[in-house]
């Protein structure tokens, strides 16, 4: 079969072995599969993400000077089954899987591993337990967006954001897009996106945002509510308790409107999707008071923060990173039901032939967003 191998960073069509199900496996055609900004920097740096790996014990990442078959955000058809599969994967059944696979001794990371070769591809293997049958005609272009679109739903669950508060999104690449999506089927209030990017800011009003920022010009946070400083935090609850001191069991009233969380400054919530040093630090010198942050933008680099400014802000951090298989499952029949709209993300198609120059078109933040391969498509330009 025909595949995209990358190896030193270069990316070429290829011809290899098509994929064997073992037991519990499918191969599936695939026809559509998006390219990730994890594969963006892969292709070039990867022995820099190698070496986190490692560290976390995973010790079968792509490396640069072995070849790799990327591609994890895939739907397909089912092609041929392996033994001990269950019979609703009828061959021909449309599906999405997550991007995990069984073999040569452990679990490893379909696209991002030579051993679990990826979406690149006409065929990949994948594990019939973690593999969705796609519902209620859902194209498989869209079906694809099931995995960058389950990465968003993590992270917005990971906030704990309520209808009733703001949300401020920093970067509007696929992810910060995707969270955007997210957001608005949520049903957020008020959702905030800054970017540089006039293209990027377009596609953010388009998935969702109320408001869109360049922060060359403004700031997101200012959009969102009126800041409060430190100064004025101290006067008004100065003011609140000379206030309160007068009532007789005041420590009781207190205590209710702590409970019902009127004690502490409203707080936004904060979702980095950058992912470049030196980000993380600008918002949290930058973020209101109380500011809850999601690091959705995965920083490949060492990067340096001031822990006393968070804390004397309080700043919540909390880090995020892929998804379970239930919120995989629920975003795919979310996008199925109609209720999740992902469509805005997707800027260009192209066939095997046109991975290359799809990977150089993701350079420019104002042509595309998303770009997906059709393994059966003649197209080379996106």
């Amino acid at each position: 079969m025909k595949a995209v191998s990358c190896v030193h960073g270069t990316l070429s069509v290829i011809e290899m072995p098509a994929p064997k199900p073992a037991d519990g496996q499918l191969v599936v055609n695939v026809a559509s599969c998006g390219i990730c900004g994890s594969d963006l920097h892969a292709k070039d740096h990867a022995d820099e993400v190698r070496s986190n790996a490692d560290e976390m014990g995973y010790r079968d990442f792509m490396r640069s000077d072995t070849p790799v078959v990327m591609g994890h955000e895939f739907s397909g058809e089912v092609a041929e089954r392996g033994r001990k599969t269950p019979k609703g994967f009828r061959v021909g059944t449309r599906v999405v899987s997550f991007p995990l696979v069984r073999g040569h001794g452990g679990v490893h990371l379909t696209g991002l591993s030579p051993l679990a070769p990826g979406g690149y591809a006409e065929q990949v293997l994948v594990q019939a337990a973690m593999t969705f049958a796609v519902p209620n005609g859902l194209s498989l272009d869209v079906a694809a967006l099931t995995e960058p679109m389950a990465v968003a739903l993590h992270a917005v669950r990971r906030g704990e954001i309520k209808k009733s508060d703001t949300a401020i999104v920093i970067g509007c690449g696929p992810v910060g897009l995707g969270i955007i999506c997210q957001l608005k089927t949520l049903g957020v209030a008020t959702i905030v996106a800054s970017d540089f990017s006039p293209a990027r800011r377009a596609l953010a009003a388009r998935c969702g945002a109320h408001i869109v920022v360049d922060p060359k010009v403004d700031s997101p946070y200012e959009q969102a509510s009126k800041p409060l400083d430190a100064p004025a935090l101290y006067e008004g609850g100065m003011s609140a308790m000379e206030r309160l001191r007068k009532l007789p069991g005041w420590q009781h009233v207190y205590r209710v409107a702590d409970a019902l969380g009127a004690v502490a400054p409203k707080r936004p919530v904060i979702f980095e999707c950058v992912g470049v040093p030196g980000v993380l630090d600008g918002i949290i010198g930058a973020a209101p008071l109380n500011s809850r942050v999601v690091v959705a933008g995965v920083c490949m680099g060492a990067d340096r923060i001031r822990p006393s400014m968070a804390n004397v802000k309080e700043v919540d951090l909390r880090f995020v990173f892929a998804y379970t298989p239930l919120e995989f499952r629920d975003t795919l029949h979310m996008l199925a039901d109609g209720k999740l709209d992902a469509s805005a993300l997707v800027t260009g198609k192209v066939g095997l032939d046109g991975v290359a120059a799809a990977f150089d078109a993701l350079g420019d933040p104002e042509v595309h967003a998303k770009i997906l391969v059709d393994p059966s498509s003649s197209v080379i330009t996106p």
